[in-house]
């Protein structure tokens, strides 16, 4: 046991490795998560509370006064005061979003992460087989998840009593059981694909890819009858379309999410018990493939440089291909191409469906209006799919680029060599433009080509504005996660407090504008500066093209001086 606790007492300073605490996987897991998983929540909680605050100045016939149909698709129970829809913007979206993303990257971790930071081997070389690591990771997630997923049931029980709120019959406790399910189910998911490839790239971005599709799958699908029957193929159907927050328990549905759990977990510990683990995390790259090609050798060998760190940027691109080809792919193909088919498709229907709904709720959902091709493409492409797309890029390699090179201890290996901190900086920043160019220019591609084969007659250049701000938008995040990660050398505080000021920024966002009094607050938020200006329509706002910018230069500014001033970490 000696190798095992020295590895626990190694990463945890100031713990005895001799006690309970580290001398279990379970509990490491949870010691390495639940920082992040009660920052979200209390985030989520605290933003419960102002939504439902916003929400309760509204005039509450603006929606009792909907058809039964809307009010049933809204979540609004029959003689609830309007704060309820505050539950569903909060819990059916922000919470389980969240929630099962926490999820994701528990299970891509528990197996695949420990590959790729070259501590499998050191597990396995002591008394503990491959089904008790991965057991004890899922039993991790499963328990931080339901520790969540209580504390937001309570803030969730705790809000309308702070504020005099009536919420009616609203069943908070099977909306919460609900969104645990699905959670569990994603981090399963993400625990197979690791378990099977080792790879911890695939591991987040698959399940994040069939989450994202599924929930505008099942979001979509039902207001058309004819392809209604289709939103029962994807997993968020059976967390949300029955409506739990008004229906209470669908023991059906949980059933699927369980079912569909178990056997996941199945999968991993057959996949975990058959293949091959690595000692770290190797592979070649589409770069190292090229310079092995003898008709592209020559040009990619002078594009790579000699084996010296002279192309810190092309190392570092090099290293997040995979997550690059997933994103732009998935909104080339689907969040661009497909939906200009879809949209003609069911034009008259969507159209019909963007009237019945209030000014409110389209303005979260990103204030387009349905019956156009641009309304169209804003709310379902650019209002949350495009800034999410860009900032998965961006976030990743900022939150990783110098955080990273510590935890790993190359950041030694990086500056023995004759360069300054400043030029590693510089060129890991260029790293992240580059790759959030290349979504932004996909995310333009995809909705230009849907543009043109739909017939949609929108404006190109209102088309390449509108990526071209969600790419600046995508590079401010991802420039505080870089600063973060100068700063702290901690990859997870870079990574989810950028994550915590973008949702934070998104929310203000969308809620401010609900009330006069505070409308005008909503430009101290960069998302305001995206999409207030209606690009689609108007084309280029310079002037907040201008802003983003800066707030990007002034980012990577104090990136390069906090990386220059502080004590580097060797482990």
């Amino acid at each position: 046991e000696e190798i095992f606790l020295t590895y626990y007492r190694d990463t945890a300073p100031g713990t005895d490795a001799a006690g309970v605490l580290l001398s279990s996987i379970f509990a490491k897991a949870i010691r390495d998560r639940w920082i992040a998983m009660s920052v979200a929540a209390g985030l989520i909680g605290v933003w419960l509370v102002l939504a439902m605050a916003l929400y309760r100045d509204i005039d509450i016939s603006v929606y009792t006064d909907l058809p039964e149909a809307i009010r049933d698709l809204m979540g609004i129970p029959e003689g609830a005061d309007a704060a309820t829809l505050a539950y569903n913007v909060m819990l059916e979206f922000a919470a389980a979003l969240t929630v099962a993303g926490m999820a994701v990257s528990m299970g891509s971790a528990a197996i695949a992460g420990e590959e790729r930071n070259g501590t499998i081997g050191l597990l396995l070389g002591n008394p503990k087989t491959r089904t008790h690591v991965l057991a004890s990771k899922l039993g991790a997630m499963v328990a931080l998840v339901a520790a969540t997923t209580l504390f937001l049931w309570g803030a969730a029980e705790l809000a309308p009593v702070l504020l005099g709120v009536d919420i009616g019959d609203t069943d908070l406790g099977a909306m919460h059981l609900h969104l645990a399910a699905n959670a569990i189910f994603y981090g399963t998911l993400a625990a197979a694909v690791g378990a099977w490839t080792g790879n911890r790239t695939l591991a987040s971005a698959i399940p994040a890819g069939v989450m994202v599709i599924s929930y505008f799958a099942t979001g979509l699908l039902p207001l058309v009858d004819s392809v209604a029957g289709l939103a029962r193929a994807f997993p968020w159907y059976y967390f949300s379309a029955s409506n739990p927050l008004a229906n209470g328990i669908h023991w059906g549905h949980l059933a699927v999410l369980g079912a569909g759990s178990v056997g996941l977990v199945a999968v991993a510990f057959v996949g975990v018990n058959r293949r091959d683990l690595r000692s770290r995390s190797v592979g070649v790259s589409l770069l190292d493939r090229l310079r092995d090609n003898a008709h592209t050798g020559r040009v990619f060998d002078r594009l790579a440089g000699s084996t010296r760190v002279s192309r810190i940027w092309i190392k570092t691109t090099s290293e997040h291909q995979a997550l690059l080809f997933v994103t732009s792919g998935v909104m080339f193909g689907l969040m661009g191409v497909l939906m200009g088919p879809m949209y003609t498709s069911i034009e008259e229907d969507i159209a019909t469906v963007g009237e019945e709904f209030p000014d409110a709720i389209m303005a979260l959902a990103g204030d387009g209006d349905l019956s156009t091709p641009e309304g169209w493409f804003q709310v379902e492409t650019f209002s949350l799919m495009a800034p999410i797309a860009i900032m998965i890029v961006t976030v990743v390699i900022g939150a990783r680029a110098l955080a990273g090179e510590e935890a790993n201890r190359t950041i030694g290996l990086l500056l023995a060599n004759p360069i300054r901190r400043s030029r590693i900086v510089v060129e890991k920043a260029f790293a992240m433009a580059v790759y959030a160019v290349i979504v932004g220019a996909s995310i333009f591609a995809g909705v230009a080509l849907a543009n043109l084969i739909s017939g949609l007659d929108m404006s190109y250049r209102g088309i390449a504005a509108t990526s071209t701000l969600v790419t600046l938008l995508g590079l401010a995040f991802g420039a505080l996660a870089l600063a973060l990660s100068a700063a702290t050398g901690r990859t997870r505080i870079a990574t989810y407090a950028t994550i915590g000021v973008a949702l934070t920024s998104h929310l203000l966002n969308s809620f401010l504008p609900l009330s006069d009094n505070l409308a005008g607050w909503a430009r101290i938020t960069p998302h305001y500066y995206f999409l207030s200006s209606d690009p689609l329509n108007n084309g280029m706002h310079w002037g907040h093209a201008t802003l983003l910018t800066a707030l990007t230069g002034a980012l990577l500014v104090t990136a390069v001086w906090t990386f220059d001033h502080r004590d580097l970490r060797q482990r």
